[in-house]
C-alpha cells in the first residue's frame, strides 16, 4: 500500500504530479492527480473504451464534491482556470492511499469523508463510494458531474449543439446528445439529482501545457446529485458509457475480490503493487481475446511491447490462459511473416512496420512453452506460424527485411524506422538504423535456435537441421561483424562497410537472450561498459553521455522531446536485459548485483504513477520521470526480475 500523508499532499508542486490510475481491462479507466486536479487530457473519471482495447472516449473528466453543513459549503475539488487553482479542496484532504483501489480521506469541520474509486474489470464502469467515517450532525453532500465527451486525444470545447436531454427515475439518471453518440448513464444509492446545465470554460491541464500541446478545455455540466448524510452512511454513484445496475456496492466488492486473487500467496508489499501493475495492461480485444496495453495514457496494443512483456506480465504469475489468448491474437493477425507493429485506434487494418515485433512473438512463444507446457497448443497453432516467419524472413518480407548472403539479418529503407528506436520528426529519421542491427540479428539468432528446437520435439527433422544450420551461420558471423576491438564492445548496426559506433543498450540482447553470442570475457566488457556508461537507477539510457548527439533532458515541444527520445532518455525495461546479462556475464555475483539493482529501483513506484512504473527518465540526474506514467514493460520486466530475486 502507497500512502501519500497530509504534509505531503500540502506540497502542491509535488502532489500535483503524483498519479493514479484504475483500469477496466477493456482498455478504459479513470486516472488524476491524488489531489483530483486533472492535469492532462487523459486524466478522466470515465475513460470508456468503445471498441475494446480502443476508441476511448473521456466520458467523465470529473466528479466534484461540495459538503453544506450549517449553510456553510467546503468544496473539496481542486481545478486550475487560467491564473487560479479554484477551488482549493486539496486543503482538505489529509490523505491518500491505494491498497486495493484509490482512496481519499477529507476533513471538513467535524466530518470525515471517506472517498473510494474503483474501475471495474470487464465494463466500462467507474464506481465512487463516499463513506461518512465521522460526524457530529446531518451534513448534505453534493456531486456535480463534468462531462467532456471526446476522444481521448483531443479538448472538448464548449458546444451548445450537443443538446443534451436526461431522465431521472429510481436513482438512475440517463443523458442523451443529440449530435453525440454516447450515451451517458449514472445512478446514485440514496440521493436525487437537479438538473441545471452549463458549459465551465477554460480547465488547463498543466502537463499538456509543458507538452507544447493545447491544454485549454471546457467542460459540461448537466446538473448535480444531492444527499443527506451522517455518520456511517454511504454513498454509491456508478458512471457508465452503458446501461448499468443500481448496485455499485456489489460491483466494487466482485472487483476487490478479483484484485486480492491476484495477490494471493505473497506479502511482499512491492510484489504486490506490481502484481496488481501487471494486470491492468491486460485486456480484451474483439470477441474472446485479450492483448497487452503498451501504456497509459495514450498507447494502445503494440505488438513489440506485447510480446516483450508477455513474459513478466502473464508467465510470472501463472496467467497461461492470457498468455495463450495474447498469442493467439497476434499470430492470427500475422501477415507475410510479421505480426503488427499496432493495432490503430479506429479499426483500421493493423501496421506491420517493425522487424522485431515478429522475433520477439518466437522468443515469447518458448518461454510460454517452458513455463504452462502447452505442447498441443504451440503444436497445432503457433509451430506453422513460426517455420513460416522464418521462411518469409529468410526470402524477403516488407521494408527491405531479409536475410542477407552471411546469414545475418537487413532491414530498413530511407525514411522507414523498424527497430524499438522509431523516433520521426516529418522526414527527419532521429535514429537511422538502416542495415544489420545488433539487437535485430541477436533476436533473429534465437528465433533460429528456437525454431529449431521446436522442430526437433514436434518431429519435423528437416527443418530441425536446417534451422541449426542458418543459426550456425549467424552465429559465425555476428562477432566478426559487430564487435569494436579497439572499444570493447558491440556495434550499434552496420550497413555495408559502415559500422555505427555509438554506445547503445541494444547490444545487451547479445547476452541477455536465452541463446548468446559472446562469450564470458566479452559479455563482462560489455556489462561494465554499460554499467559505467548507462546505468541509471530507473534504467538505462539510450545513448552514452560521451557522444555528441545526447540529450540530458527529456522536454519541451514534440520535436525536442522527440528527438531526445532515444539519444540518452532512460527506459526502465532496459533494466530487464541487464539483468539477465549480468546473469550470464557475472554468475558468481549476480545475485547481490541484480538485488542492489532492484532495491535502487523500488522507491520509484511511490514517486510518480503511484504502484506503477514510468515508461522513460531524463538521462541527467535527477532522473525525472517522464512519458507515459505506467508502461507495460517497464512493470514487466521489474516485475520479472523482482521475483526471481526478491520475490
Amino acid at each position: 500500500m502507497i500512502t501519500i500523508n497530509q504534509q505531503e499532499i500540502n506540497d502542491f508542486s509535488k502532489s500535483s504530479r503524483l498519479e493514479w490510475i484504475e483500469t477496466n481491462g477493456l482498455g478504459g479507466w479513470a486516472s488524476s492527480t491524488i489531489l483530483g486536479l486533472n492535469t492532462r487530457r487523459y486524466h478522466g473519471l470515465l475513460v470508456a473504451a468503445n471498441n475494446p482495447p480502443v476508441e476511448r472516449e473521456v466520458v467523465v473528466s470529473k466528479l466534484d464534491e461540495k459538503i453544506i453543513i450549517k449553510n456553510k459549503s467546503y468544496e473539496l475539488a481542486t481545478n486550475q482556470f487560467p491564473g487560479i487553482v479554484h477551488p482549493e479542496g486539496y486543503k482538505y484532504l489529509v490523505e491518500f492511499c491505494n491498497k486495493v483501489f484509490a482512496e481519499f480521506i477529507y476533513y471538513v469541520d467535524s466530518i470525515k469523508l471517506k472517498k473510494t474509486v474503483a474501475a471495474i474489470n470487464g465494463k466500462n464502469v467507474t464506481v465512487v463510494s463516499y463513506e461518512v467515517l465521522e460526524a457530529r450532525e446531518e451534513f448534505e453532500i453534493q456531486l456535480t458531474p463534468f462531462l467532456a465527451m471526446r476522444d481521448y486525444h483531443s479538448l472538448r470545447k464548449a458546444d451548445k449543439n450537443l443538446q443534451p436531454e436526461y431522465s431521472f427515475q429510481k436513482g438512475m439518471l440517463k443523458l442523451t446528445f443529440k449530435n453525440h453518440p454516447t450515451t451517458f448513464y449514472a445512478s446514485i444509492s440514496n440521493g436525487e439529482f437537479i438538473s441545471c446545465q452549463d458549459w465551465y470554460y477554460n480547465f488547463e491541464y498543466l502537463e499538456e501545457l509543458d507538452r507544447g500541446l493545447d491544454y485549454r478545455e471546457d467542460l459540461f455540466k448537466p446538473g448535480f446529485f444531492k444527499s443527506k448524510v451522517s455518520k456511517g452512511d454511504k454513498i454509491v454513484v456508478v458512471l457508465s458509457s452503458n446501461p448499468i445496475i443500481n448496485d455499485g456496492l456489489l460491483l466494487i466488492d466482485k472487483e476487490r475480490v478479483r484484485r486480492e486473487k491476484i495477490t494471493d500467496g505473497t506479502n511482499d508489499e512491492v510484489m504486490k503493487k506490481m502484481l496488481l501493475a501487471a494486470d491492468q495492461f491486460i485486456v480484451k480485444r474483439k470477441e474472446n481475446g485479450k492483448t497487452i496495453i503498451a501504456g497509459y495514457h495514450w498507447f494502445s496494443d503494440w505488438g513489440r511491447d506485447t510480446m516483450i512483456s508477455l513474459p513478466g506480465l502473464t508467465l510470472s504469475n501463472n496467467r497461461f490462459n492470457d498468455a495463450q489468448s495474447i498469442l493467439e491474437t497476434f499470430a492470427t493477425s500475422v501477415d507475410r511473416g510479421m505480426i503488427p507493429n499496432r493495432f490503430p485506434d479506429y479499426g483500421e487494418l493493423p501496421e506491420y512496420n517493425t522487424v522485431d515485433a515478429t522475433l520477439w512473438f518466437i522468443i515469447a512463444v518458448k518461454k510460454y512453452l517452458d513455463k504452462a507446457n502447452d505442447f498441443y497448443f504451440v503444436r497445432e497453432t503457433i509451430f506453422p506460424i513460426v517455420k513460416k516467419i522464418i521462411e518469409w524472413h529468410e526470402k524477403g518480407t516488407r521494408h527491405n527485411i531479409h536475410e542477407d548472403y552471411d546469414g545475418l539479418l537487413y532491414s530498413g529503407e530511407p525514411g522507414v524506422q523498424l527497430t524499438w528506436m522509431d523516433a520521426k520528426i516529418g522526414d527527419w529519421v532521429v535514429t537511422p538504423r538502416q542495415g544489420k542491427a545488433v539487437e535485430i540479428n541477436a533476436l533473429w539468432y534465437n528465433a533460429l535456435m528456437i525454431g529449431a528446437y521446436l522442430s526437433d520435439i514436434f518431429n519435423d527433422k528437416g527443418c530441425e537441421i536446417y534451422f541449426k544450420d542458418k543459426a550456425a551461420k549467424v552465429l559465425k558471423n555476428y562477432k566478426d561483424t559487430f564487435w569494436n576491438e579497439g572499444g570493447g564492445y558491440l556495434y550499434d548496426y552496420v550497413d555495408g562497410d559502415y559500422k555505427d559506433s555509438s554506445f547503445r543498450p541494444n547490444q545487451l540482447y547479445a547476452i541477455s537472450l536465452p541463446h548468446k553470442l559472446l562469450d564470458a570475457d566479452k559479455a563482462k566488457s560489455v556489462v561494465d561498459k554499460v554499467y559505467e556508461k548507462l546505468y541509471t537507477p530507473f534504467g538505462l539510457r539510450s545513448l552514452s553521455p560521451d557522444d555528441k548527439n545526447y540529450k540530458p533532458i527529456y522536454a519541451g515541444g514534440q520535436h525536442s522531446r522527440d528527438a531526445a527520445y532515444h539519444q540518452g532518455t532512460v527506459w526502465s525495461f532496459l533494466l530487464g536485459a541487464f539483468a539477465d546479462a549480468i546473469e550470464y556475464a557475472y554468475p558468481d555475483e549476480k545475485e547481490g548485483r541484480i538485488k542492489k539493482i532492484i532495491e535502487e529501483f523500488v522507491p520509484h513506484l511511490s514517486s510518480a504513477g503511484l504502484g506503477t512504473i514510468s515508461e522513460i527518465f531524463d538521462g541527467d540526474s535527477p532522473h525525472n520521470p517522464k512519458g507515459c506514467i505506467s508502461q507495460a514493460w517497464g512493470v514487466a520486466e521489474i516485475l520479472r526480475v523482482y521475483k526471481k530475486y526478491s520475490g
